[in-house]
């Protein structure tokens, strides 16, 4: 087995060479590939030093397996082509091929099976927000399909990749050092702060990533609920978290949606509120699963139930969903 990672010095990038560490991931032979800026890196995994390629359009793909690609998206585009054309499956982090009709957009405890039909050799890792959403959309979709989906997130600064982490670090240290903050990564100061925007904002109001969570959530569930979204930026460092109100088509109570959370896949159960016991960032950076706590029934709705998730976003809504992709392939004998 021959893999390789694009953008191997990025946050996303150096989170791959972890998880594929961690899961024992069957590598004879890892290639790193970065920009200008990286290549000449070294880095080691499982004992050996591999030295980090400059990505260009050549035949250094040929005899690849895998390829996680995690460099942006108009890097994903323009070499898309160069790394899939002798036979490598492209699993790819960027929003740059999520909507297209021929390319499959995963999430494996949600839709394994997409990743089988896919003619241009692209797999599409979704948003991180939609994942973690979605793996416990999921367990409730099991119970009784979701009509609509409101939700708000709640997003650590590692979202915007490991220089907006050491910006907030910094902006900390400079606003209690009496100093004034530096603002590069995001439109406002963060630290202190929280910010009601992240990417773009679109012609309707909701900004790009809102509006992914809307999209993706119906291609990746083949559902035809509806989604809306507000998305905000905190001063975390890392995990994101979502309050979420989902309307099913019959009444599903706390119970019955605690016990399918215990028994989903992807999903662990933090649910005590006489002893304080809920998700929260502080206490699941580097875990596998989605969190789950707050189970309540909505008092505006008497189909609705609403929760409070947590998520490693850089592992699980990145990385490892990628890796967990590559290993469905593996045991159905698709690569």
């Amino acid at each position: 087995m021959r893999v390789a990672i694009v953008g191997a010095s990025g946050a996303v990038g150096q989170e791959f060479l972890r998880v594929l560490d961690e899961r024992n991931f069957p590598i004879d032979e890892l290639l790193l590939f970065g920009s200008q800026r990286s290549a000449g890196r070294k880095y080691t995994f499982r004992g050996k030093e591999i030295e980090v390629k400059l990505l260009q359009h050549n035949d250094d793909f040929r005899g690849v397996d895998i390829a996680f690609t995690s460099a942006g998206g108009g890097t994903s585009k323009e070499f898309a082509e160069t790394i899939t054309k002798h036979g490598a499956v492209m699993i790819d982090n960027s929003s740059a091929f999520r909507m297209d009709e021929d390319v499959p957009l995963v999430v494996p405890e949600c839709n394994a099976e997409d990743a089988l039909n896919r003619p241009r050799g692209i797999i599409a890792n979704p948003n991180c927000t939609t994942i973690m959403m979605v793996v416990a959309l999921q367990a409730l979709e099991n119970l009784s399909h979701i009509k609509r989906v409101h939700v708000a997130s709640y997003q650590a600064a590692s979202g915007a990749g490991a220089a907006a982490m050491a910006e907030l670090y910094e902006q900390y240290r400079q606003v209690l050092a009496g100093e004034k903050p530096t603002v590069e990564k995001f439109a406002y100061q963060l630290a202190f702060n929280v910010i009601p925007q992240i990417d773009v904002f679109c012609d309707n109001g909701y900004t790009k990533e809102e509006m992914k969570m809307y999209n993706e959530t119906k291609k990746i569930m083949h559902t035809d609920c509806e989604v809306s979204a507000m998305c905000v930026r905190v001063p975390s460092l890392r995990c994101h978290s979502e309050s979420v109100w989902a309307e099913t088509e019959r009444p599903v109570s706390v119970e019955e949606f605690q016990q399918a959370v215990r028994e989903g896949k992807g999903l662990q159960l933090e649910d005590n509120p006489s002893s304080r016991s809920y998700p929260m960032p502080l206490f699941h950076e580097g875990c596998d699963d989605v969190f789950v706590g707050r189970v309540r029934k909505d008092l505006a709705n008497p189909n609705g139930i609403t929760f409070w998730l947590v998520s490693d976003q850089i592992k699980k809504g990145a990385a490892l969903n990628a890796v967990q992709i590559a290993e469905y392939l593996i045991s159905v004998g698709n690569i």
